[in-house]
């Protein structure tokens, strides 16, 4: 939809008839300068430049043009519409001044066309001369004044504010949705979504001019400090997304800090020096692209789906956001860098949508294999054989009517491998089996005890007192070493369910848990054994 439109206006741009124009001459104006209307020939005096700063600046456009016929006019800028403050004079052949307008996103004055900068003016055939300044803390494209009909003009203005309109709608009905779902679910990944998708709508609607004509915002830095923000949004929420974890992908959760890093230096240079806010922007989205990019092709490789319907969403905003992040005069009268980076956003918006409704998918398609394997054999989906205690299909069962205020604590047995090789497999069976049995005992109507994997156990706890959870199986541990497995223990991490919006998360959160108090028992018992070695 959004390229379709682009496209139209690109190659029906030149269908409409042109005011005849010479090449206009660009000037640098100093902050200190008074230009005069009055007296044009004073812009003798200033310096002529080739093109403006991306930083900011004051400069004044001179040109002359021809008109065929007495008619309505309008003048206008191309290639951006992010300017804070200008002026347009114009001349006749007896240098009079016979016109002038100003207004922009910083200025108060009213503005006749929605969503535009243009400005008409009643002419007759003849020549005449245009002088516009412009002047803003920082550009996002070079703004080019052009003069064309009026009708012509009105014509031209439908398809560029059909794309602001559809994506500013999009980004409003997909962030109220997926605001009120973050909260409902309680999950990180939607709320993350939701506020990208509220700083791009920020963002759009200050450059689009929709917060300065009908909010009466007319804070110029309002367009780009939502996207320092959005870049350090987007970043999270692709390791969210991804389930990047620090301890299961490192490097990639690495890489993911040191981004964030960087844009939160961006951030603070753009706050020091706010000329250079948008720079910092730009380059702040091609940080996120570059991780997003990253993260998604490794992630794929590992297997996730996600991952790869992530990168179908990523690479279609990147060929579109390159033509908005790289600074560039666009040959339409009728398109700006801003309708890029919005028909980009929108789409990316749109596609990751997709991805989050396949996530949602996933999960149920997970519930009803596990329904089906329990109908299949009851028996087996409910007991362990090694052990006799339910195993994960009846740990699935429980959960599905888990209390909000209880707790899952999952365990992981140490040194299974150690009695299985050196005294066989029966000797490990008789480990585990011990472990459940003095578990099952010590936990009586308090909690139940399930074995998921192989050294592997999974604990509930209806009333939510982990510390008797804690407290029985350091108990536990301590029978065993003196019936004779000295090498016997466990690592353990427990959740809540009002921590999770789902089962799910309940798992992945207690599994998270017991894996960092794995590692965190690892590096105490390597420190144990370098001081015991000095």
């Amino acid at each position: 939809m959004f390229i379709v439109l682009l496209f139209s206006i690109v190659f029906s741009s030149a269908a409409y008839a042109q005011v005849e124009n010479t090449d206009w001459q660009l000037y640098s104006m100093a902050d200190s300068h008074a230009f005069d209307p009055e007296r044009p020939e004073s812009q003798a005096n200033l310096q002529k430049v080739e093109g403006i700063s991306l930083v900011g600046g004051r400069y004044l456009y001179s040109g002359a043009f021809s008109i065929g016929k007495d008619g309505h006019y309008v003048v206008d800028f191309k290639n951006t519409s992010t300017i804070d403050r200008f002026s347009f004079y114009l001349y006749d052949q007896q240098n009079r001044l016979i016109a002038s307008a100003a207004g922009g996103i910083g200025s108060r004055e009213a503005n006749p066309f929605f969503l535009r900068h243009g400005r008409t003016v009643d002419l007759q055939a003849g020549h005449y001369r245009l002088l516009a300044e412009v002047s803003s803390p920082y550009f996002i494209a070079q703004p080019v004044p052009y003069i064309n009909t009026l009708a012509d003009y009105q014509q031209e203005i439908r398809y560029g504010n059909a794309i602001v309109l559809i994506g500013i709608g999009i980004f409003l009905s997909m962030g109220i949705y997926y605001g009120a779902l973050s909260f409902a679910r309680s999950r990180n990944t939607e709320i993350l979504y939701a506020l990208f998708i509220f700083s791009n709508l920020l963002f759009n609607a200050g450059a689009h001019q929709i917060l300065s004509q009908l909010f009466n915002l007319h804070n110029f830095y309002l367009i780009s400090f939502p996207i320092l923000i959005s870049n350090f949004i987007y970043v999270l929420f692709v390791m969210r997304l991804l389930e990047i974890h620090p301890a299961r992908n490192q490097k990639l959760h690495t890489m993911g800090i040191i981004s964030l890093v960087v844009l939160a230096v961006f951030a603070l240079f753009a706050v020091m020096s706010p000329n250079w806010i948008n720079e910092m922007a730009r380059f702040g989205v091609w940080v996120f692209l570059l991780y997003g990019l990253v993260a998604g092709v490794i992630r794929s490789l590992q297997g996730s789906m996600e991952a790869r319907l992530y990168l179908i969403a990523l690479l279609t905003f990147i060929g579109l956001a390159s033509m908005a992040t790289l600074p560039t005069q666009l040959s339409s009268n009728t398109i700006y860098v801003e309708h890029y980076g919005l028909a980009s956003i929108a789409m990316e918006v749109i596609l990751l949508a997709l991805v989050l409704t396949y996530q949602y998918g996933k999960l149920y398609r997970e519930r009803v294999k596990i329904l089906l394997s329990l109908d299949h054999n009851k028996k087996l989906a409910h007991t362990d054989a090694v052990t006799q205690i339910p195993n994960r299909y009846a740990l699935e069962i429980e959960l599905a009517s888990f209390p909000p205020d209880a707790a899952l604590t999952y365990i992981d047995m140490d040194n299974l491998k150690h009695y299985n090789d050196r005294f066989g497999h029966a000797k490990g069976d008789e480990m585990l089996t011990l472990f459940a049995k003095l578990m099952k005992q010590g936990l009586g109507d308090k909690g139940c005890i399930y074995r998921v994997g192989g050294d592997e156990f999974a604990v509930t706890c209806p009333d939510g007192n982990t510390y008797r959870v804690e407290k029985l199986i350091a108990g536990v541990i301590a029978e065993m070493h003196r019936a004779g497995f000295k090498q016997a223990g466990v690592s353990a991490g427990s959740a809540f369910m009002h921590e999770a919006a789902n089962t799910y998360d309940l798992k992945h959160l207690a599994d998270i848990r017991m894996y960092e108090n794995k590692q965190r028992r690892k590096t105490q018992a390597n420190h144990k054994v370098n001081r015991e070695g000095k």
